[in-house]
């Protein structure tokens, strides 16, 4: 069981009960974790990083030196890549495909593991529902009364645009929809909030069919 707190940030009178097949799946080893970790952080890299070749630096068309009788090595660009300014041998070139795959199993499996690892330390608690009004202070007001006050993460069915908005301004919350979670979020998180709404949808969606 999980602390459970009212709409207005109280104390339930009774406590939500947690599904041991979500919430009680406690990793032998964090490999798993740390794959499917990985996975997102290189799912979500953008592919930026372009280096030069030797045929894409302008310049160095003129030889520069003749071929023979110099006494020095024979080049025919100064564009050549082992010459200070010339182009870069097997660089990035923009079409890398960093992506990793975690098929559909087993990241259900490293998200049951992460909500079980967050539960165990203390980090998971319930609401009866977030009712944002759009305002930050209501909100900050409100995860002040759950002692949630560093990095939080905000489990609900749907985001509704007066919670993203009421949330957009406080430092190190963010706002997630209960199908969408992910071990990236659920591991960073010193504080996981669970609205009950958003409880039933992951309990149908992780629970044993």
């Amino acid at each position: 069981m999980a602390t459970t707190y009212t709409k207005s940030g109280g104390k339930a009178t009774s406590a939500a009960k947690l599904d041991a097949a979500i919430f009680e799946v406690i990793p032998k080893n964090h490999q798993l974790l740390k794959e499917t970790y990985d996975a997102y952080l290189a799912n979500g890299r953008e592919n930026l990083a372009v280096t030069k070749t030797r045929g894409l630096i302008s310049g160095g068309g003129k030889k520069p030196w003749k071929q023979k009788g110099t006494g020095r090595a024979r080049f025919g660009s100064s564009r050549n890549p082992i010459w200070r300014g010339g182009g870069i041998v097997f660089g990035p070139t923009g079409n890398e495909n960093y992506s990793k795959h975690v098929n559909v199993k087993a990241k259900r499996l490293a998200i049951r593991q992460a909500l079980s690892v967050s539960n165990q330390a203390g980090k998971l608690s319930i609401i009866e529902t977030i009712e944002a009004t759009g305002k930050t202070a209501d909100l900050a007001k409100l995860l002040t009364k759950l002692g949630a006050n560093r990095t939080t993460l905000l489990v609900v069915d749907t985001k509704a645009p007066e919670l993203v908005r009421a949330s957009a301004n406080l430092q190190g919350v963010k706002v997630a929809t209960a199908k969408y979670l992910n071990v990236f979020d659920l591991l960073n998180a010193d504080n996981v909030v669970i609205s009950t709404k958003a409880l039933t949808i992951i309990n149908e969606w992780l629970g044993e069919k």
